[in-house]
Order: C-alpha cells, then structure tokens, then sequence
C-alpha cells in the first residue's frame, strides 16, 4: 500500500501563504493565537484567511495556556476544525476545552533528552482514554519557552509502534523532511521556520521544496515496500 505522508503548513499570517500553501498541496494549516509568538494573528485576522481555505484542508489553531472562555470566543469569530494545545494545560483543561467548542484536538509533547518513549505512550494512552476528541500528539522540540524554535530531537526516542500516529515538528527543513520521514515513518509533519523569508511570512518557494521532499520521501517508502 502506498503511504502518503501528511503535510501541515503553521504559523500562517497572510492570505497569500494560506494560497501557497493549499496549491503546493498543504493537508492542513495552523493559526498560532499565542500574542506572544511573532506569529500570531488575531481571530479578526485568521478569520479572513480561512476565508482562502477550501474544503478537505483542515484548519488548526494553536493555543497556549488559553482559557476555555477565550478558545471559545476565538473559534466563534475563527470556526477552525481543530485544536493544538501547545502550552502547560493538563488532560482535563484540553478535554474539557475541545468538548466545550466540539473540536479534535492535538496535544503537544515536547520532547527532551529525558523523554523516554515508554513517557510518550503512555502520555498518548492517558489522552486516548480521556477523550474520544483527541486526535494525537505533535512532537516537539523542548526548549526554552514554547514551540520548538527551529530545533530538531533525537527522532530514535518516538517508539516505532507510536510513530504511524504522530504528527513529527521541531526542526524540520527542506533539508532534513525527506531523512525524518524515511527514519520515522510518522502520520504528518509540521513545519513553521522552516519555510520562511522572515517570522511569519512563508516563502512558496519553500513550501514547494518542502512538500516535494516528503512526496520524494514517500515514493521511495513505496518503492521499498515492492521490492
């Protein structure tokens, strides 16, 4: 069976990217509603953009540490289809805040040198039994603050039994995709600096390397599998 790679395009702040993306062929994109991310934009302003968004690509907003008051006065004026908790929020403040605005949702989990994968099936285990919303764990890179900063993890620490779950971040490049998904075998990958002129402006040059790396990276998957 050929596997297709998902491709998660985030941090988009203007119309023309939300384009670029979707015609390079972008699964899903990610609105960041953290003020203090350069990335952030406001729900008036991801409300136009997802204007530009067409059907089957899905629209994921990033919060971090939001209220549920908050998240749902977002989605009200922003409706995206889904969540990504990025921040410090425990199982029951992402359970009961995606039940509160009917959404899945992503958790973050930010991994670290002391990061075990017994830590992150279990941490999956504990969100799959709390929620029938949940829909997975992004891995990210822990550093400083929150997001992976452009940072890449030791990818041998995903357990291979999870990997065909995750969505893969930190540190991804036009450079390094095609290695991680050929290493890791993950469900998606995301991609945020790596695939910008400057904080929160993309370059569709990028996205286009970008994307053609992971299908490259697909291809030889499959081709592998025949032989």
């Amino acid at each position: 069976m050929n596997k297709r790679t998902r491709i998660k395009i985030c941090g988009l702040t203007r119309i023309d990217d939300v384009q670029a993306a979707v015609a390079a062929g972008a699964d899903a994109i990610g609105f960041v509603f953290y003020p203090k991310s350069p990335r952030y934009v406001s729900p008036e302003a991801a409300a136009q953009l997802l204007r530009a968004v067409p059907p089957f690509v899905t629209s994921v907003g990033l919060f971090v540490n939001t209220d549920a008051a908050e998240v749902e006065a977002v989605v009200r004026q922003a409706p995206v289809s889904m969540l990504q908790f990025h921040g410090d929020e425990s199982i029951e403040h992402c359970v009961a805040v995606a039940r509160s605005v009917n959404r899945p949702f992503l958790r973050a989990a930010r991994i670290g040198a002391a990061t075990s994968g017994a830590d992150l099936i279990e941490y999956e285990d504990s969100y799959r039994a709390a929620s029938h919303l949940f829909s997975g764990l992004l891995l990210d890179t822990l550093v400083e603050g929150y997001g992976g900063g452009g940072k890449v993890f030791d990818w041998s620490l995903i357990p291979k039994e999870l990997a065909p779950r995750v969505v893969l971040s930190g540190g991804l490049s036009v450079q390094n995709v095609a290695e991680a998904v050929l290493r890791v075998r993950p469900h998606a990958v995301d991609i945020s600096s790596g695939v910008e002129l400057s904080k929160g402006i993309k370059d569709p040059a990028r996205i286009n390397a970008f994307i053609e790396a992971v299908r490259a990276a697909d291809t030889t998957l499959s081709n592998t599998s025949r032989e």
